[in-house]
């Protein structure tokens, strides 16, 4: 039996619209010191065009779905190594991610973090209540918030789980603050 110790990482993974980033700001407000987040959308940005352009190995088709190339997963394998040699100097990382693939992504994750601590956290939303997000959001896809919802989910093992239809992001982070501090080991 392992002894468990405080994570590393956080692994927020949800679709679009679920409320990631917002609970991500909030974790940094009630976790003990200070925690770097970083996410899919930080890793796009990074792309050429933003992500918008041939050349990023992702398209977002108007149906909501989205397609990864050979060449944007090996981007993303350079990412995560740049992720986990911050881990590795010392950085705790809450990671926001869109498991695409559910169990596929986050072994993937697993893989590169595999000598540290991640807790990973779902974080999920109605379909209904991501796609009425998706609209005030001017740079997403209308549809990927419905396409995702329960998708990204799917064989995907999780330590604690939020509905942030249900909580607010900060009642959302008080209790992944809780799942945190009964893995820090005490004496």
């Amino acid at each position: 039996m392992s002894v468990r110790r405080s994570p590393q990482v956080l692994v927020l993974n949800g679709g679009s619209s679920s409320g990631k980033t917002s609970l991500a700001r909030a974790l940094q407000e009630v976790l003990p010191g200070i925690w770097l987040t970083f996410g899919v959308d930080s890793f796009i940005d990074a792309l050429p065009g933003g992500g918008d352009s041939p050349r990023a190995g992702i398209t977002f088709p108007p149906d909501g779905t989205v397609s990864v190339s050979a060449a944007y997963r090996a981007l993303e394998a350079s990412w995560y190594a740049g992720l986990h040699a911050m881990v590795r100097a010392g950085a705790c990382l809450i990671l926001d991610e869109v498991f695409l693939s559910g169990a596929d992504g986050q072994d993937r994750v697993k893989a590169v973090f595999s000598d540290v601590e991640v807790m990973w956290v779902g974080v999920h939303c109605p379909p209904d209540v991501a796609a009425s997000r998706e609209t005030d959001r001017p740079d997403r896809v209308v549809g990927m918030a419905r396409a995702q919802a329960a998708s990204v989910h799917r064989g995907v093992v999780y330590d604690v789980e939020v509905d942030t239809s249900l909580a607010a992001p900060d009642e959302c982070a008080h209790r992944i603050e809780r799942a945190v501090e009964s893995r820090v080991p005490q004496g």
